[in-house]
Order: C-alpha cells, then sequence, then structure tokens
C-alpha cells in the first residue's frame, strides 16, 4: 500500500506557469481531447488561441508525487464540451441600392462559428465498455458523451431519448446499461446499450443523487439526499425495492452509525462492500452486501484526512478509497481502513485544482474522472497501481546496480510514495 507525505495541490514550481494559460480559459471554456498525437490531427486554424497553448503542454509531466518519487497518479486530460470548429460564411454579393439605404454593410466576410454544447454544472460520471466517458449535466439537461481519442462527443438530450429535469447520478453494469439518476423528475432511468430507455424507477425515491451498481449481486445503490438514506434495488427487472439502510430524518440532524444527513454518493468494491458519502457528517460510511454498517472514517476539518462537505467516491483497482471534497476541491485516498494514502486538489484552474468537485468514477483502466460544477469541466487521471509501482521500483534498482549506484532518494514528503 502506498503513503505520502502531504501534497501540494500543484506540481511543484513548473505548474504554476501554466496559470496565466488556465485562467485565459476560464471566460471561454474549450475542450481539449486524446494524447498529443491525436492532437495534432486538427489543424491549428480550427482552434481558438486559447486552445493553442493548451495544445502545446505536455501533460505526461504532470504527476502526483514530485519526481524522483514513484508516480503514483498521472494528470491526462480535461474536457468541457464540444470541440470548436469555425464555420467561414460565403463572401456575400454587392449590396443593392436597397440594402445601401437601408444599412446593410458590404464587402465584409463576416466570421461565425456552430453553437457547442459545453458542460455547465456537471455532475455524475461514469464510463462505458468502449471507454467513453457519460457526464450528467443538470443544467444543460443532457448527457454528454467524450470519446477520449478523438475527442468526438454526442448527447443524449432532453427531448429526445428522454425527458431530463435535473440529472445527477450515473452509473454502468457489466452488460452497458446506463442508469441515470433524475432529482427532479424523482427517478431512475435506465436505458440499454443503443441508448433507450428500458424502464425506470420511481417507488420510494424522492431527491436520488448518486448512484452505483454491484453486478455480482445485481443491487442498485441510490443516494437519497432529502430522505437521508440509501435505497437498494433489485439492478434487474422489475426493478424492485428490496430495502432501504439509514432512517429518515426531515431536519438532516442523525450521526449515529447507519444513519446518515445528506448522502450524496455512493460506491461498490470488489467484495460487495458499500461506500457511501456522508456529506453534513462528513465522514464515509462502510456497509457489507447485506446492508450491515462494519466503520466509518472521517470528520470535519480542514487538514489532510479531513472533509468539508465529501461527495464524490470511487474504489480503484487495489481497494483504495478515492474521496473528493466539494468545499476544500481536492481529491483524497485513503486505505479501506480510512488511513490517508495522498491527496491532490486545491482550488483553481490548474491541472490537478479544482472548483467545486463532485462527480467522481475510476474505470477498467485505472482512470480516475471527475467533474466541477463551477469551470463546467471533467478532469481525467490515470492511478498507477500497487503492481505497477513495484515494477518501476524493481527497474530503478537494477538499472542503479548495473551503474554501481543506488536509486536517487525521493524528498522527505514524498519518501513513502512507491509500492512497499
Amino acid at each position: 500500500m502506498f503513503a505520502v507525505g502531504q501534497i501540494s495541490s500543484g506540481c511543484g514550481k513548473r505548474i504554476w506557469a501554466l496559470s496565466i494559460v488556465l485562467a485565459i480559459t476560464a471566460a471561454a471554456p474549450i475542450a481539449m481531447f486524446g494524447d498529443k498525437k491525436k492532437k495534432d490531427k486538427y489543424p491549428a486554424d480550427e482552434l481558438t488561441p486559447q486552445a493553442k497553448y493548451l495544445q502545446s503542454l505536455d501533460f505526461e509531466k504532470i504527476v502526483w508525487p514530485n519526481p524522483p518519487a514513484i508516480a503514483r497518479i498521472k494528470y491526462l486530460n480535461f474536457f468541457s464540451g464540444e470541440k470548436f470548429k469555425p464555420v467561414q460564411e460565403q463572401k456575400k454579393p454587392k449590396a443593392s441600392w436597397m440594402d445601401r439605404l437601408s444599412g446593410v454593410a458590404t464587402g465584409g466576410t463576416p466570421q461565425s462559428e456552430k453553437l457547442r454544447f459545453q458542460l455547465v454544472t456537471p455532475y455524475g460520471v461514469a464510463v462505458d465498455s468502449k471507454g467513453r466517458v457519460y457526464v450528467a449535466d443538470s443544467k444543460v439537461r443532457a448527457i454528454f458523451i467524450f470519446n477520449t481519442e478523438t475527442g468526438e462527443v454526442e448527447l443524449m438530450k432532453n427531448g429526445v431519448e428522454a425527458r431530463y429535469k435535473w440529472l445527477t447520478g450515473l452509473a454502468f453494469d457489466d452488460a452497458d446499461r446506463l442508469y441515470a439518476a433524475d432529482s427532479g423528475m424523482q427517478r431512475i432511468l435506465i436505458f440499454d446499450p443503443q441508448r433507450k430507455v428500458e424502464g425506470s424507477i420511481t417507488e420510494g425515491l424522492k431527491s436520488p443523487g448518486g448512484v452505483a451498481i454491484d453486478n455480482e449481486n445485481r443491487f442498485l445503490y441510490v443516494a437519497d439526499a432529502e430522505l437521508d438514506q440509501i435505497l437498494v434495488y433489485d439492478a434487474d427487472p422489475p426493478y424492485k425495492l428490496l430495502r432501504t439502510i439509514g432512517t429518515r430524518d426531515k431536519e438532516h440532524r442523525l450521526t449515529s452509525p447507519g444513519d446518515f444527513s445528506r448522502p450524496t454518493n455512493v460506491a461498490v468494491d470488489q467484495e460487495g462492500n458499500l461506500y457511501v458519502t456522508d456529506t453534513w457528517n462528513n465522514r464515509v460510511q462502510i456497509f457489507d452486501a447485506e446492508g450491515k454498517f462494519i466503520r466509518t472514517f472521517g470528520k470535519a476539518g480542514d487538514g489532510p484526512g479531513y472533509f468539508a462537505r465529501p461527495k464524490g467516491i470511487a474504489i480503484d483497482s487495489d481497494g483504495n478509497v478515492w474521496v473528493a471534497d466539494s468545499v476544500q476541491d481536492r481529491v483524497q485516498v485513503f486505505s479501506p481502513e480510512g488511513r490517508l494514502l495522498i491527496y491532490l486538489g486545491g482550488r483553481g484552474l490548474l491541472p490537478g485544482q479544482f472548483q467545486s468537485v463532485t462527480g467522481l468514477t475510476i474505470d477498467k483502466n485505472n482512470r480516475v474522472i471527475t467533474s466541477e460544477q463551477f469551470p463546467g469541466r471533467v478532469q481525467m487521471f490515470r492511478y498507477v497501481t500497487e503492481a505497477e509501482a513495484k515494477a518501476e521500483k524493481e527497474r530503478r534498482e537494477a538499472e542503479a546496480q548495473k551503474k554501481g549506484s543506488t536509486p536517487e532518494k525521493p524528498s522527505a514528503a514524498a519518501k513513502d510514495t512507491s509500492a512497499k
């Protein structure tokens, strides 16, 4: 298991050089996509000046913790909407005397650009079997679908595939069915792999938020912040409500183990255990597949390992628990027992910084995807597994032995980041 001391919100002094560039993009967010080779496919005249700056950045050098420690988190990219594609209007013919009389300009070649769908308030995120990233946006009232290799964007629009009011949580099962929570419509919609609605759930729901699937036991978990409960459904038709976890409390004041105050998101590990962000209680609670309370960790505070309105939650392939803190704008990684391992973030627009981070998911390729409310942005990272870190450590040691030296020692702050 990896551990780390305090990690700052950036990657050292070299990251601060990006601040001016990223600050420019805040006013006019654009979509960035693919790796450097992919980016070069798009002609420069199709990109805004801001995009040209960002295209020149080398995201591969952004890692946590700082070198020479073995990287455990790598920055990959960010996405904010459909890619920029200007449209050149044809030159208009010479205006008639009537046009001139009415004030119409002549001889111009005005520029216009195709209207683009952009993220405004992204919340739930999920990844399908093809690696495409789905993002629920409550204000756009659409589900964005990002192809992370090509940068192409598709949308499941309001009034087309279904009616939406306030989209929140998203989750896929192992058959590529999409479960989408809509707190405004007080329901869960189930889409088949062709994105057609094949079912819906309304029983017992008041304000559904985060959702998660236990593929082994075929449970659908739904966090309802208004009810202060986690509702457990059969993930297959007729989507029967099986049980609830937690006690209803209209004043959101319960603090006892097994009860919640505004729970927002849920995640399931490989053993079928359920993890819940108990948001107003500033903690994470853990239950087994039968709904029995196991343990809790976290409490209110602003230091490492503390929470201030935790929301997004996900489990990586090594069983570590990732938690997005919406007030402190950081993502913290814990062992299953609640020991802090590493964290990144801080308020800002730099890679790895956040502004009201809410959604969080981890796919089968160890990609970590986060969503932020205020810049309307999704960031993508990659988790370096224990096995990968161990292999890198052994490679460095073997290389050092060949040279007759010892591997370069990491700094004190990142001393324990390599796999043990």
